[in-house]
């Protein structure tokens, strides 16, 4: 096998592993009534954080046998393929327009990346790391205080995950920093930078995790997906000296790339945004019987509520004592 058919081989089962890794943090997200950013006694979590481990071990593979301009690209294909796995194997069905979205992201996002890194920059001094790490940090904050005050679940999970995507451009950023001043003479001289760089890549998994509650699968990981190469992307273009290829006609392409991501992601959202509403106002009824179950009308969309279409037979007998418990698609009433 060819070095460069290996490659790409290891890139798009690193695409895989980092979508199978998203779509269990969803799952785990979704089903879990404890902490929303780091539910440690979920065996599943730990599953996904494994996951993740093995896409970017993949993806350092992959670099090691194909070049950047290759490797970078097919990773944006996370988003493609975890929207089919998803429906393959947890029943998340995906409408037109999120796959909309999705293609238009990822097609917008693996453009911008064969356009950047057209040439060699120069390292990153210590000065502008420590300032670097302060802006992020900053950045990663004021939009976590964000999050906290937005009322809409979507908006405030969209907000989280571009936390997140930060978060994890930037460890990228010093993850390359390290690797060119790294020497197996003094191999605790960039002990700062790792330190920084560990600190971002939990901060980014954690608040990924929280960024899947009450949002979904794709608008999520789309975001993630995208804001991370971005960010790290401008940064290299900003401290590294580094250019797009191709001169201004690869500056001008690189732009429209950017806005045809950033299209597939407010598609997303806003397909995110009409589920929610459409499972909180419900355009239709469905009609079910007290021990049975609603049928959703959308794979996202939430069951109907008491009063919008569910009945409650009478319970026979004399029930001095009754408690109603209400479950995500079942009214039951128990003694």
């Amino acid at each position: 096998m060819s070095p460069l058919l290996l490659s790409v081989l290891l890139s798009l089962v690193s695409a895989v592993a980092y979508a199978a890794a998203a779509i269990v943090q969803e799952r785990v997200a979704a089903s879990a009534e404890g902490p929303r950013y780091a539910p440690v006694r979920r065996p599943a979590w730990w599953g996904a954080v494994l996951l993740n481990g093995l896409g970017a071990a993949l993806h350092v593979a992959a670099l090691a046998y194909g070049p950047l301009s290759l490797v970078q690209p097919l990773g944006a294909l996370t988003i493609v393929f975890a929207l089919p796995m998803a429906a393959l194997f947890v029943g998340r069905r995906v409408g037109r327009t999120a796959w909309r979205g999705a293609v238009m992201a990822t097609v917008g996002l693996a453009g911008l990346l064969s356009l950047t890194g057209g040439s060699d920059g120069h390292p990153l001094a210590d000065a502008d790391r420590r300032l670097l790490a302060l802006v992020t940090f900053g950045a990663v904050a004021v939009l976590f205080l964000l999050a906290r005050v937005v009322g809409r679940s979507v908006l405030r999970s969209v907000i989280l995950a571009t936390a997140a995507g930060v978060a994890f451009g930037i460890a990228s950023v010093f993850t390359k920093a390290v690797a060119e001043e790294w020497t197996a003479g003094a191999p605790l001289a960039e002990w700062t930078s790792l330190l920084t760089l560990s600190a971002l890549a939990v901060t980014g998994l954690l608040l990924s995790q929280a960024s899947y509650r009450g949002a979904g699968l794709a608008a999520p990981l789309a975001t993630v997906t995208v804001v991370n190469p971005v960010v790290a992307a401008a940064v290299g273009l900003t401290l590294f000296g580094e250019s797009f290829r191709y001169g201004a006609a690869g500056t001008v392409a690189a732009l429209i790339c950017g806005a045809v991501a950033a299209g597939g992601l407010v598609q997303l959202t806003l397909d995110r945004l009409g589920r929610a509403d459409a499972g909180e106002h419900p355009q239709g009824s469905a009609r079910g019987s007290g021990s049975g179950s609603a049928r959703e009308s959308d794979g996202d969309a939430a069951g109907p509520e008491v009063g919008e279409g569910v009945d409650v037979g009478p319970v026979p007998g004399s029930r001095p004592h009754l408690e109603v418990e209400m479950r995500s698609r079942t009214v039951a009433g128990r003694p």
